[in-house]
Formats: C-alpha cells, sequence, structure tokens
C-alpha cells in the first residue's frame, strides 16, 4: 500500500530517484515520510511513479500541480499523440482499457489524465481497477476528484495518492516566496508578504492574479510594501490585521480611523470582518482561560498554533503568526465577562448585515467596534 500523502506546496523540493513505485513505497513504509514534496521531487528529477491519485478541495493548487506534471512528463514535440484527457462519466471500458494499454509513441512515456474519476461507470471503473493491479511503467496514469467528493479507499491504496487541502497558516506566505521565486524568478520581503496576504486573503488563484502584476510592476526589483501598496491598494498599517489589532487592544478611535480604507480593500465585507473578530474574540478567550489555568504566555502561542491548526479552516483574517501573537497580548487585557459582551455584540451585528436594509456595511462594523471596545472598557471599570 501507497501512503497517502497531503500536498503542501510550499517548501523547496528534493530528489526523488524512484521510476516507478516500488522503490518508493520501501522509502515511505519504513518511517520517511515527506508529504509535501513529491511531486515537486517527480518533476524535477524526471521520474514518476505509474499511478497518481489527485484529490482534495484546493482545486487551484491540484490543477497547477497536474499541469506542471504533464509539463515535465509528455515531450511536446508528441504531446498530440502521447496524452489523453478524458471524464470519467464519458469513458466506456473497452475504450479505457485500450487507452491504459497503449505504448507511447516515440517518447519515453505517454499520460492519461482522467478528470472526476469518482463518476466513472462500473465497467468502467472494472477497467481501471484490473489495470492499477498491474500498470504500466511506460504509461503515466493521473487521477483526479473534484472537490468535495471523498476520498476513494481503493485509488489510496492503489497509487501514490495525495490530497490537496486548502492552505492556512503559515503555509500561505510560504506559497507566496515560493511561487514568486520560482515561477516569477523574483524575490519578495517579508512585510510585503504579510501586507499582500492581508489585503487579499488565502484563495491561491486571486493571490496568483496580484502577484503576476506584481512581478510585471517590479520588473527586475524585488516586491516590496511600496510595490503592493501600489498595485494591490492597501496601505501599511491600515489593513484587516490592523483593524482586529486595534479592536484587540480596545482603541475604538484607531479602529473607526482606519475602517473607511479597509473597506475598500479585495475581498473585505462586514461579513469577513465578523468571521475575522469572532475568531479573534474566541481565541482570546481560550488564551485568557489558559492564562487562568496557570499556562505561561510563551507556552500559549504554541498551544494556540495547535487549536489553529486542529480546528483547520478558521478564517483569522491575516496570517497566523499576527493572529497568534494578537489574541496573546489581548488576554492580559480583556476579561470572561467583556468577551462574552462581544460576542453577543458580533451576533447582533451578524444579524444587522442578513436583515439590515438601513445600515450600510461600514455602519455595522463601525457600531459594532464602538460596542465591543466600550464592552472591554465597561468591564475593566466595573
Amino acid at each position: 500500500m501507497i501512503r497517502h500523502l497531503t500536498d503542501d506546496s510550499g517548501d523547496e523540493p528534493v530528489f526523488l530517484s524512484p521510476a516507478v513505485t516500488r522503490p518508493y513505497i520501501g522509502r515511505m513504509a519504513s518511517g520517511d515520510r515527506d508529504e509535501s514534496k513529491i511531486l515537486r521531487a517527480a518533476i524535477k528529477s524526471g521520474s514518476f511513479a505509474p499511478v497518481y491519485y489527485l484529490h482534495g478541495d484546493d482545486e487551484y493548487v491540484k490543477h497547477e500541480q497536474l499541469r506542471r506534471v504533464l509539463d515535465a512528463a509528455v515531450d511536446p514535440a508528441t504531446r498530440d499523440f502521447n496524452l489523453e484527457s478524458l471524464r470519467g462519466p464519458d469513458v466506456e471500458a473497452e475504450q479505457l482499457a485500450s487507452l491504459l494499454r497503449t505504448p507511447p509513441m516515440m517518447a519515453e512515456r505517454r499520460a492519461v489524465v482522467i478528470r472526476d474519476v469518482h463518476a466513472l461507470k462500473r465497467e468502467a471503473r472494472r477497467a481501471l481497477d484490473d489495470y492499477l493491479t498491474r500498470p504500466l511503467p511506460d504509461v503515466l496514469l493521473l487521477l483526479v476528484a473534484p472537490t468535495g467528493v471523498k476520498s476513494d479507499k481503493a485509488l489510496v491504496a492503489n497509487s501514490v495518492a495525495i490530497e490537496f487541502k486548502p492552505l492556512a497558516g503559515a503555509r500561505v506566505p510560504r506559497w507566496i516566496t515560493y511561487y514568486v521565486e520560482h515561477d516569477l524568478h523574483a524575490s519578495i520581503t517579508e512585510g510585503a508578504v504579510t501586507l499582500l496576504q492581508e489585503a487579499v486573503g488565502t484563495e491561491l488563484a486571486q493571490l496568483k492574479v496580484e502577484l503576476d502584476k506584481l512581478g510585471s510592476y517590479v520588473s527586475d526589483g524585488p516586491i516590496n510594501e511600496s510595490a503592493v501598496s501600489a498595485v494591490v491598494g492597501v496601505q501599511a498599517g491600515r489593513t484587516m490585521g490592523d483593524l482586529l489589532d486595534a479592536i484587540a487592544r480596545r482603541d475604538a478611535e484607531a479602529a473607526l480611523s482606519m475602517l473607511g480604507a479597509v473597506m475598500q480593500q479585495p475581498k473585505v465585507s462586514a461579513t469577513t470582518v465578523i468571521m475575522a473578530l469572532t475568531a479573534q474574540t474566541l481565541a482570546t478567550g481560550w488564551a485568557l482561560a489558559a492564562r487562568e489555568r496557570g499556562a505561561h504566555p510563551a507556552r500559549l502561542r504554541g498551544e494556540l498554533f495547535a487549536v489553529l491548526k486542529e480546528s483547520g479552516s478558521v478564517f483569522t483574517g491575516r496570517g497566523w503568526n499576527e493572529f497568534v501573537e494578537t489574541c496573546v497580548r489581548a488576554s492580559d487585557l480583556w476579561t470572561t465577562g467583556a468577551l462574552d459582551d462581544a460576542l453577543d455584540a458580533l451576533l447582533r451585528a451578524e444579524s444587522s448585515v442578513k436583515e439590515s436594509k438601513l445600515s450600510s456595511d461600514e455602519q455595522v462594523l463601525a457600531t459594532l467596534i464602538l460596542s465591543v471596545c466600550g464592552a472591554a472598557s465597561r468591564r475593566r471599570a466595573a
């Protein structure tokens, strides 16, 4: 059985020497887990396993990696003869069996891509399962499942199965840096990475669009914060992260002063701000409870990172490092009662966004900011 892997497209590639699966299985069985670099390593070395099963909910990375594999594995000069791309529901059993057993023409290998593999008809699936027991070393078979489809245990067991999970936390900045260096052949400063992520969010397709524009804008220089401000339209010190930080320290004046600028940024709405502020409030409450149990502040950071990883898809509104630091600091400034009041205010704001036709998003958030920061001040005074 081949170990089920998870792709993390932000690390440096490493060399993977086996051209077929068996030697690779031996390495994984011995406990040498390398979950993030399998496809990139194969692309770099030119050595591919006979069958890959690509599934998971990050469609962008999944199809980018598929494209790169095909570019590396199939000779452009004979691509018309040696690349077949099929959709599962449209494939007949005899057609599939014939394609999988056809040798390459004037090339080292041929590739067969089956998208929507979960939707193969019964007879076609039987033909696929039969092939997987004896795959040919000169045919590269790529089985692709769409978002929202549960992984297929049989395909996982008989392929190099790679799950593409949506990137979160520290993986997003790593992906940004990797894309700039390896696709744009440029460099980007740490401050620019942070500013870009805070402005655009974690959707990789949108980040790619902005990075491509930034690559053209800077030409031969590094992408810095000034470039991000000019191209994306976000100002350092006036991002969603800055807004959340101001609320965390109960500075209503600072939060209100930057609210208009924050609301003009891509992907920012009353809903996204409420979601991020709810996550911040809950995480601050968790950190406060840990403090009251006697946990050291330095240990809180690691434990809060663990909570974020376990939760998986929580929307924090900025990078996990900044989020964790803010919540740990805020846990020394808030009380349990103030946090409860803040959650009540967030619930009211969410209802207002959904139901009210009289107030704009900015008005709803301004009321929320005053309520949350005022709740903290009242509880402190009490």
